[in-house]
């Protein structure tokens, strides 16, 4: 036998008979009719039974109508359960501060128990439809999450890559991603790319992203050549005001050479296997914007055992703080420093969590990859 759908009313009246009436009412028409005299009392019930519907009367002694409302309106827990007062009032005014604060109808006193159940129906209705798009939209967004995380290359994917990898977005469609292009034998690329603005048109340029870089970043170009050509094609269908900021790095494991190329992005921070860690700044312009761009670029001699950390913006910046990626880079290379003896794979979850070990919480997506040489 299937369960059957119980559907719970709360009713809020100082009036004892107007209780009973809408308890009776409800009750033979199938609802389950939580009551409660006052508003503490009718607080403390729709926490712990979050009801379908709550029916509150204003005029009560102590806390009105008005004061109940507001605090569970307040309360993550309780401000998604519609709320219909009742009230012998019908002033305008009255009505319009209780919309204001979220009532979605009212019914005047004295009332007829068959209108009662008839807005119960109406608003459950109303309810269950909101509730069901609520739940359709966010299948559909984390669909898109599952998408956009799916198309992440895995460490276990690309084990001669050598890498090890943080991933959060903090929305449902997130704005960095990385990507790992095994260019030939012993020679890897490794791009972390931040999109201005997290929308869902930005989940599906990722894509477009990984296809160009899988295209240009062959041995045919070098590092720079390759950024060169993904931008042209951007210019032409990112739309206004959309950009990105990446960083590559060109990994040659038989020259010991990398190259990185910086496009606006955060500097690079290279742990040596034996030496201070530093930071790499190469400045640049934005993917997407200009057709002449300039990127900036470095080679430098890499030994085994050597980690490079490329990250994006959310890992240092803090609007609340007034920090940039300008000035909070800095900050990682103590950091870098502390777990140097920490496995490459573990080091990028290791460095967030002692990043934000105080409590802070990050105020945007993080990329963090570090890579051994």
């Amino acid at each position: 036998m299937k369960n059957k759908q119980s559907y719970t009313i709360l009713a809020v009246d100082d009036n004892l008979l107007n209780l009973k009436l809408i308890e009776k009412s409800l009750s033979k028409e199938g609802y389950k009719v939580f009551l409660a005299d006052n508003g503490p009392a009718a607080r403390e019930i729709a926490i712990k039974e979050m009801p379908d519907l709550i029916l509150l009367d204003i005029e009560m002694p102590g806390e009105n109508g008005f004061d109940v409302i507001t605090k569970l309106k307040d309360n993550s827990q309780t401000n998604v359960i519609p709320v219909i007062f009742l009230t012998g009032v019908s002033k305008v005014d009255s009505k319009l501060k209780g919309f204001d604060l979220g009532a979605v109808d009212y019914i005047t006193k004295p009332f007829h128990p068959l209108e009662v159940l008839a807005r119960v129906r109406i608003h459950l209705k109303l309810s269950i439809a909101t509730n069901s798009l609520i739940a359709e939209q966010t299948n559909k967004l984390k669909q898109i999450t599952q998408a956009q995380v799916s198309m992440l290359p895995r460490p276990e994917d690309h084990p001669d890559a050598l890498f090890g990898v943080y991933y959060k977005a903090l929305e449902e469609a997130g704005g960095d991603f990385y990507d790992i292009l095994n260019i030939s034998d012993k020679i890897t690329g490794y791009f972390v790319a931040d999109f201005s603005g997290h929308d869902i048109k930005t989940s599906y340029m990722t894509a477009y992203v990984k296809a160009l870089l899988a295209q240009n970043c062959t041995p045919v170009y070098s590092p720079a050549e390759s950024m060169k050509l993904i931008n042209n094609v951007l210019v032409e269908i990112l739309s206004d005001g959309k950009y990105l900021t990446a960083c590559y790095i060109h990994i040659n494991r038989i020259t010991k050479k990398m190259t990185i190329v910086s496009a606006g992005h955060p500097p690079v921070v290279c742990l040596p296997l034996d030496g201070e860690p530093y930071l790499i700044k190469t400045p640049g312009d934005v993917l997407g914007t200009f057709k002449d761009a300039h990127f900036g670029t470095q080679s430098i001699d890499v030994s085994p055992g050597d980690k490079v950390f490329i990250y994006s913006d959310g890992l240092v910046e803090s609007a609340q703080n007034k920090i940039t990626w300008a000035s909070g880079a800095d900050s990682l290379l103590s950091a870098c420093k502390q777990i140097e003896q920490i496995p490459y794979d573990k080091a990028p979850a290791e460095l967030v969590n002692r990043l934000f070990a105080k409590g802070t919480l990050p105020e945007d997506d993080i990329v963090v990859l570090c890579v051994k040489v």
